[in-house]
């Protein structure tokens, strides 16, 4: 008797008779679909984690994705959402909310750092308390000081009725170029820095989109100890503090 082989069983013979190419690319098809909606629903997630640490929904976080995608993100590439939002706001409610929600959150900001300058200062005690945190080097050699470190951008030192002061800031302005703004002797009057920011014709567009900071000189300038006239426009550069 001859032996029989079945290398097949009949059951799955049949239904791979079935699998036609179209049944083959309907699966790979459902199959993608599948990881798409996936991928989408991880975004989502992601977006929706996002709003909620700015304070917005998750509708107003798409608006921001759709304006930067657009002029806006060409103009200020980076820009924050709430400013973002708050430049291109579609009416004077939604300008004061973007406002309210961009000064809780700069005030959020400061604590944490704040908190962490204290932190530091403090370890900076405990590791090294033989030695001074600012170092200043003999004859004209350049500062280092960790306690005021730099942002990489321009720190630009001024103080009230400085004509040059004024002529420095708008020239840099006009230039395009970002930086720091500090003013000596404001005594922390947020009313005074925004005054002489008006009288030296900032662009209040491009404060509100963080090219220009407006900011309290709080002793930084006599912790650099770079000395010379103001206005100075300074840098930090490898750790030392250099005049531009």
């Amino acid at each position: 008797m001859r032996p029989s082989y079945s290398l097949i069983p009949a059951s799955l013979a049949v239904a791979l008779s079935t699998l036609s190419p179209m049944t083959m690319a309907a699966s790979q098809a459902n199959s993608a679909e599948k990881e798409s909606d996936q991928r989408s629903s991880l975004v989502q997630q992601n977006d929706s984690a996002l709003a909620q640490e700015w304070g917005l929904s998750s509708q107003e976080y798409q608006r921001y994705r759709t304006l930067m995608q657009g002029s806006r993100g060409v103009y200020s590439p980076g820009l924050d959402p709430l400013t973002a939002l708050g430049i291109e706001a579609q009416s004077d409610a939604e300008r004061r909310r973007y406002a309210e929600l961009q000064v809780r959150a700069e005030a959020q900001r400061v604590q944490k750092e704040l908190a962490y300058e204290q932190a530091y200062q403090e370890a900076w005690k405990r590791l090294y308390p033989n030695l001074q945190p600012i170092q200043v080097g003999g004859g004209n050699a350049p500062l280092a000081s960790p306690t005021v470190r730099g942002s990489g951008r321009l720190a630009v030192f001024v103080t009230d009725s400085c004509a040059a002061c004024t002529e420095r800031v708008q020239a840099l302005q006009n230039a395009g170029q970002p930086f720091d703004l500090y003013l000596i002797g404001s005594q922390g009057d947020d009313a005074q820095i925004r005054h002489w920011a008006l009288l030296a014709g900032i662009d209040p567009a491009k404060v509100r989109a963080r090219q220009i900071t407006l900011n309290h000189d709080g002793g930084r300038w006599v912790q650099l100890g770079l000395g010379g006239e103001l206005p100075a426009v300074v840098r930090e550069v490898n750790g030392q503090w250099l005049r531009q």
